[in-house]
């Protein structure tokens, strides 16, 4: 079996600090601040899909210097580490052990990504990962295609594990099933249209879940 994870909102207790260094990037170019929740909205897509999104009307040379001062602080914020939702670490280590294949499918880019593993002693510990910038961002499903073909698994045989419609959105064009959790940046009532398999409000209730 396949799980394929999301990470921020998902795996990772990072929705809140996502939104602050976005205003502090904001801040940092002249630009007036958003509210948190349309910040919160674009967690989980491709920051360069997030930007444009957020902020329409911005040239793109703009848009390039918002995404570079973004970058910036979040690196610096880091010497904070974000932490794991309660119950994830442990939660997939009885998956590793039980068999299951772990696979992560994220926004962030393929430098962000592996400088958390690798701050978390987990660089080996997937057995794939696919970041927004080395392919097409959520909700594309091209991210997920790539990781089933990649390890050889059948749509049917995985289920994606995500905290927003563009997670939900994604699997079901891939027609991989999906399981939801209600904690991350969007709000439930968002992912119930996406008939997720089970929703999810501490992470550990995911080794009670079977395939259909």
């Amino acid at each position: 079996m396949l799980f394929i994870f999301d990470w921020d909102g998902t795996l990772m207790d990072s929705a809140d600090r996502i939104v602050a260094v976005m205003q502090q990037a904001l801040s940092d170019r002249g630009l007036a601040p958003l509210t948190d929740a349309s910040i919160r909205n674009i967690i989980g897509l491709g920051l360069p899909e997030a930007l444009r999104t957020l902020c329409p009307e911005l040239p793109a040379a703009e848009i390039d210097e918002l995404r570079s001062a973004y970058s910036r602080r979040f690196v610096e914020e880091e010497d904070v580490p974000c932490q794991f939702f309660p119950g994830v670490r442990e939660t997939l280590d009885v998956l590793r052990a039980d068999g299951s294949r772990l696979a992560v499918a994220t926004g962030k880019s393929r430098r962000g990504l592996n400088r958390v593993l690798a701050g978390l002693g987990m660089s080996e510990y997937f057995d794939a990962t696919r970041c927004s910038d080395e392919t097409r961002s959520k909700p594309h499903p091209l991210m997920l295609t790539e990781l089933l073909a990649e390890l050889a698994v059948p749509a049917e045989r995985a289920v994606m594990v995500g905290d927003t419609e563009f997670d939900m959105a994604m699997a079901v064009s891939a027609g991989v099933p999906r399981v939801a959790v209600d904690y991350g940046a969007h709000a439930v009532e968002r992912l119930l249209p996406y008939r997720p398999g089970l929703v999810l409000s501490n992470f550990p209730e995911l080794l009670g879940w079977r395939w259909p």
